[in-house]
């Protein structure tokens, strides 16, 4: 898949995601409208997506059962590879697809 194939990709999922995850809008701050929210992770703690304002932020559905779980790997080296120029991958697990992540945030 080519880069723009991607980054296309990667555009239409943000919305997506945000929209399907726990989200909660801020309105008070001056992030662009995707970055816009405070998710919880799995940990229970909140996350400010707006820490991430001026990085490339590339948004991954993930399910620990799914057949396409080998893609992990090469998410994580492409994360540390260009981290230190502004790359950051989000995994948002989902059991919406086929039940393939029945587990608990625990």
């Amino acid at each position: 898949m080519s880069r723009n194939s991607w980054l296309a990709l990667a555009g239409l999922m943000i919305p997506l995601m945000l929209g399907s995850a726990n989200t909660m809008a801020v309105t008070d701050r001056k992030c662009g409208p995707v970055l816009d929210h405070r998710l919880t992770t799995l940990k229970g703690a909140k996350q400010d997506l707006c820490e991430y304002q001026g990085n490339v932020v590339l948004v991954v559905n993930t399910a620990s059962y799914c057949g396409f779980t080998s893609q992990y790997k090469g998410l994580e080296a492409l994360s540390r590879k260009y981290k230190d120029q502004g790359l950051v991958v989000l995994g948002f697990p989902s059991n919406d697809f086929g039940q393939q992540e029945p587990g608990s945030n625990q």
